[in-house]
């Protein structure tokens, strides 16, 4: 029973996870985590150069 407990949260978790970046590249992020996503170019992100 633990063992169908700890599937099925780590289901939620990676469901989740993915969910988050559909959601993040439908909105137009190229970055996602980067607090510049949606300033960023659309080849690369320079998120480093800009903190």
């Amino acid at each position: 029973m633990i063992d169908i407990i700890i599937i099925l949260i780590l289901i939620a978790i990676v469901g989740s996870a993915f969910t988050y970046i559909y959601i993040s590249k439908k909105n137009g992020q190229t970055c996602i985590g980067c607090p510049y996503g949606k300033e960023c170019s659309k080849k690369a992100c320079d998120c480093q150069s800009k903190l």
